[in-house]
């Protein structure tokens, strides 16, 4: 019979619902209804196991997961016994310092002597000590916001996405300790089965991630103008040019990376291209 691979994701919270999806685009069909635990994937060698973010790391090592896709914050600061697989690209966020809106916050040396308030101790003692500050810190699990209000703590460290919830708070970013994303991670002791399949995994969410970056360019340009047209879009290799039906015309078909998109299309117009079309890409193998 042969193995699955258990994949764990957070059963609620800011990850949760873009790691089904990850998954899900990755062509793993499953279930995962709000109640449910554990769900079985219908087309993949897999179980998904919906858990709390904290306890993923912890259940990796214990081998009663596989992979995991939690914050990089978590994963430093669980400091169990995985590795780092793969960098997802999204819920991307901060890890960083905060004071009240009244102090004069010059440089971290600031904190020396201060309470600081956060539920990521072991990242903020490592913050610490590289930047030789003797403070003291409160590990508290949520609401981490408040300590400075409540005079538990002159600052506070926790993570930070637009930074509206420090402003309602009387706070404000004064310095970032990490930036973190989503990563996936995995035990260092799966079998050559399981290790088969985590590499299948990453070939497919490589797949999706690259074509979300890129687009797929379709235009008409005059012939004389498809040598310097090809310059601006190299593609993959090299774009694919066809004649058309009307004589000294020709259709161009390319990849163009999301970032150089707009300038792209400018520097297109300018050479004469005509009937621009920009479709999405859903998977790309490259």
């Amino acid at each position: 019979m042969s193995q699955k691979i258990r994949i764990a994701v957070q059963k609620s919270g800011r990850l949760q619902e873009q790691s089904v999806k990850l998954l899900k685009e990755c062509g793993i069909s499953f279930g995962n209804g709000s109640s449910k635990l554990k769900a079985e994937a219908d087309n993949f060698p897999a179980e998904i196991l919906f858990l709390r973010d904290d306890d993923i790391p912890e259940y990796i090592e214990d081998n009663v997961a596989d992979i995991g896709i939690i914050g990089e914050n978590v994963f430093l600061e669980k400091q169990k016994e995985s590795e780092l697989v793969l960098r997802l690209g999204f819920a991307k966020c901060r890890l960083s310092i905060a004071v009240p809106k009244s102090e004069e916050y010059q440089s971290s040396n600031w904190l020396n002597g201060k309470k600081i308030a956060t539920s990521y101790p072991v990242i903020v003692e490592n913050y610490l000590s590289k930047n030789n500050i003797a403070a003291e810190i409160h590990e508290i699990s949520g609401s981490v916001e408040i300590a400075p209000g409540i005079g538990l703590a002159d600052a506070v460290c926790d993570i930070v996405s637009t930074g509206s919830t420090l402003l309602t708070n009387g706070l404000k970013e004064v310095d970032t300790v990490m930036k973190s994303e989503a990563i996936l991670i995995a035990s260092k002791s799966l079998n050559p089965e399981k290790s088969a399949l985590l590499n299948e995994l990453v070939f497919r969410v490589n797949a999706v991630n690259a074509a979300k970056s890129n687009k797929y360019l379709l235009l008409n340009a005059p012939n004389d103008s498809i040598e310097a047209i090809t310059q601006v879009l190299p593609g993959m290799k090299s774009p694919t040019v066809m004649p058309l039906k009307e004589k000294g015309w020709s259709s161009l078909h390319s990849v163009v990376n999301e970032n150089d998109f707009w300038s792209q299309i400018s520097q297109l117009k300018e050479l004469g291209a005509q009937g621009i079309l920009v479709i999405p890409i859903e998977k790309m193998i490259v």
